[in-house]
């Protein structure tokens, strides 16, 4: 499993738009596709993926993602609600993130939030899973190799990486069910209905 190392390397995972990187001004379209792009190429899984496409942003202002863009320029603030969904929507539907969103974005509207101040928690909070998970992804080499090392079999580096894979994303979906429970709790919270 020494390719996992290299994979870690590779993938950007410290990779989040930060405040200061994102401009004082307004941008329009083109220009937040240019930045994202910039920020996030090293996450892409290929070279052919996007990042951000106009299709993408169009369909997060229909699906009432962001608040309502004026004069078609996009504000620090659109910036910060378009990383959190680029981010989100790796694990979460649409649906679940407009759910997800949807008070933050009132909040912003009425000017009920100090937005920077959540995102900084928020760059603070995938600074720190960063840092958990490779140190995760380190034991669960060791344990790959332990499962591994039972067997009898020629095809051990592939049953390996096959087990890895399978460990990663058995995790991956216990972590997305936990998310999409406390969703569907922000849906109980906003119908006034409780659990009995």
């Amino acid at each position: 499993m020494e390719k996992i190392k290299e994979i870690l390397e590779g993938l950007g995972l410290e990779s989040n738009l930060k405040l200061d990187e994102i401009p004082n001004i307004d941008l329009y379209m083109d220009q937040v596709i240019q930045l994202f792009e910039n920020k996030f190429a090293d996450s892409k899984r290929n070279d052919e993926e996007k990042i951000l496409t106009k299709t993408m942003i169009n369909n997060y202002a229909k699906g009432k993602l962001i608040f309502p863009i004026k004069n078609k320029k996009y504000s620090k603030e659109h910036l910060i609600l378009m990383s959190l969904i680029y981010q989100l929507k790796g694990a979460l539907s649409i649906n679940d993130i407009q759910t997800t969103l949807d008070g933050i974005n009132k909040r912003i509207i009425k000017e009920d939030i100090e937005l920077d101040s959540f995102y900084n928690s928020y760059l603070n909070l995938s600074k720190k899973n960063v840092a958990d998970f490779n140190e995760d992804i380190n034991e669960r080499v060791m344990d790959v190799n332990k499962e591994v090392s039972k067997m009898e079999d020629r095809n051990a580096p592939y049953l390996e990486q096959v087990l890895m894979i399978s460990s990663l994303v058995h995790m991956s979906s216990l972590y997305r069910k936990v998310a999409e429970k406390l969703v569907d709790e922000i849906v109980v919270e906003k119908e006034g209905k409780r659990h009995k």
